[in-house]
């Protein structure tokens, strides 16, 4: 839609007939146009000046209105759509250890990994996250930052698609990723610093102890919810027989609850896909995603347009010099 930002300024398109009509009487006959040889002018050549000056006034007139045209801010407004008026800065932290591959979960119905329940669940929760800086990171035996902090959920969401269990080691660093996930947040705004770090395990590897990492958390202001992963009963067969056993007997649920109480986050405990869709449901309803309601129509500023026109329109009597120097008194072509 186009528009005058300032459509007022058109009021003073009169200015310059007005300043004329109201100058000082002598002012106005001291700038009386003289014709000195007008006796010995042809009736044609008084005429072509005559239109000359026509022309000049029309012209001037033409430049005055296209100059107003531009301070007035002629504008392109495009069309209206959603603006996030205040996002989290979200961190997934996610564990991809070789103890990820156990096939405890189950999707649809059917026997699943616990990587891949993750991949589902935690796509969806990302998919939510419009509005929101989302960052990526796996750890195993080491962290690594797969996606740094972006809008781009789209991309977020493939790359974790993308991901396999052992990509980072076999073994489980949870304080290096909770170090790096700190690091990654620093400078950003204290209130929207957030971390989602799921394992399924106990701390195996890394050179930050979880605690000390939680700590710093603490001090930096980023909240860490943790979600520990894995069922509590999984029937086995071996040289035996069939039996009942624990998979996640290794789960160290104190250092999560710990790092979460540490941080005024929370500690969540999935034994099934149905609970960990909850929790991530859960941590929607506690850091919700940015607000969409603001509008914002882009705007395209167009005055160069006139002021352009302007500027040619005013230097077209250079274009051919000797045409305008004809048409003064006293001259030839």
């Amino acid at each position: 839609m186009f528009e005058f930002a300032w459509p007022w300024l058109f009021l003073l398109l009169p200015l310059p007939w007005l300043l004329l009509r109201w100058r000082p009487a002598t002012e106005e006959r001291g700038a009386a146009l003289h014709l000195p040889y007008a006796g010995v002018l042809d009736p044609l050549d008084v005429a072509a000046v005559g239109r000359g000056v026509a022309v000049g006034r029309i012209g001037a007139w033409l430049v005055w209105g296209l100059l107003v045209a531009a301070v007035a801010r002629p504008q392109w407004i495009g069309e209206a759509s959603d603006l996030p008026r205040s996002g989290r800065e979200l961190l997934l932290a996610l564990d991809v250890s070789g103890s990820m591959n156990i096939g405890d979960m189950s999707l649809n119905g059917a026997q699943a990994t616990r990587f891949q329940a993750m991949q589902v669940i935690v796509g969806d929760f990302i998919a939510r996250r419009a509005g929101d800086r989302v960052g990526l990171i796996l750890f195993g035996s080491n962290a690594y930052l797969l996606t740094p902090l972006t809008f781009d959920v789209k991309t977020v969401k493939t790359q974790l698609d993308e991901s396999a269990v052992g990509l980072a080691g076999r073994e489980t660093a949870i304080g290096d990723a909770l170090g790096l996930a700190i690091k990654r947040l620093r400078g950003r705004p204290e209130a929207q610093r957030v971390v989602v770090l799921l394992t399924d395990g106990v701390n195996t590897a890394g050179e930050i102890d979880p605690r000390k990492a939680a700590e710093l958390a603490h001090s930096e202001k980023v909240r860490v919810y943790t979600i520990g992963l894995g069922s509590e009963r999984m029937r086995v067969d071996d040289f035996f027989g069939s039996r009942t056993v624990n998979p996640s007997a290794d789960l160290d649920a104190a250092l999560l609850t710990q790092i979460a109480d540490k941080t005024g986050g929370r500690f969540f405990r999935a034994r099934d896909t149905a609970e960990l869709a909850g929790i991530y449901q859960e941590i929607d309803r506690l850091e919700p995603a940015a607000d969409q309601s603001e509008r914002y129509r882009p705007v395209r500023e167009l005055f160069y347009l006139p002021l352009g026109a302007a500027l040619l329109l005013a230097l077209l009597p250079l274009l051919d010099p000797r045409r305008y120097a004809s048409l003064l008194p006293g001259r030839s072509s």
